[in-house]
């Protein structure tokens, strides 16, 4: 049986990765963790404000603030614990510093920008297009409490495009006047980032060539659950994260 921790287990997403772990046969949710909401129920368990209530586990989950991931990141791969990140916004170097404490701890990190399966495959399907296409843009829909823009998933979309592209492209820029009104460029990809009340999470990637177009579009509507719980799909369920003997 596989222990599990979860920081940030009081937001949006840290509430949907305890119930998809307390309804799995074979993990164990031991620990949730959330300063700012020490004291608070989830699930069976009352929120920790430390990670000091990790103790003994063998999997941590985070989904708090690109503030605040790295330092959880040192703390836990240090002491030992394997890690899922599907906190977003993490730079370049962040993501370096985690691929070394993984080589230097004997642990193991996924860093997973989106645990929905519908959105591993939009950017898989993103990646094959991308090699038909002239050119391709990304446009992120979300709720206005999230705070990262672009989406982390946009980002890793994007990123794939740019790498599996057939040759460079050149997006026009824009009035100059106006600056951002063409969105953000992400390996020569531009990607529009919205945020409006009534919006949970959706995702379209445009490509175009003369003559045609291709439109991938992913929804994700209010209510619906956001974290797989099926053996498949769930990152937690990793032949790298063995339980502690």
């Amino acid at each position: 049986m596989t222990t599990i921790g979860v920081l940030g287990a009081a937001g949006r997403m840290g509430r949907e990765v305890c119930r998809a772990v307390d309804a799995a046969d074979d993990l164990t949710l031991i620990a949730a963790v959330d300063p700012h909401h020490e004291g608070t129920a989830v699930g069976d368990l009352v929120v920790a404000g430390s990670t000091d209530a990790l103790e003994g586990v063998d999997v941590v989950v985070d989904f708090t603030t690109p503030r605040s991931v790295m330092e959880n990141a040192r703390s836990c791969l240090g002491r030992g614990m394997h890690m899922v990140i599907g906190t977003t916004g993490i730079a370049e170097d962040g993501l370096e510093e985690i691929r070394m404490l993984t080589g230097t701890s004997n642990v193991n990190a996924i860093v997973a920008p989106n645990f929905a399966i519908g959105a591993a495959l939009m950017m898989r399907f993103a990646e094959q297009a991308a090699r038909y296409f002239d050119a391709a843009e990304v446009i992120e829909l979300h709720h206005d409490h999230k705070v990262d823009a672009p989406s982390g998933t946009a980002i890793a979309t994007a990123q794939r495009i740019g790498a599996a592209r057939a040759g460079a492209w050149e997006a026009p820029g824009g009035d100059a006047s106006h600056p951002g009104a063409r969105g953000a460029d992400v390996e020569g990809i531009r990607v529009h980032g919205i945020r409006l009340p009534g919006l949970l999470a959706h995702q379209e990637v445009i490509f175009g060539s003369p003559g045609q177009t291709l439109v991938l579009r992913r929804r994700s509507p209010r209510g619906a659950r956001r974290v797989p719980s099926g053996s498949t799909a769930n990152p937690l369920r990793q032949p790298t994260f063995a339980p502690r003997s």
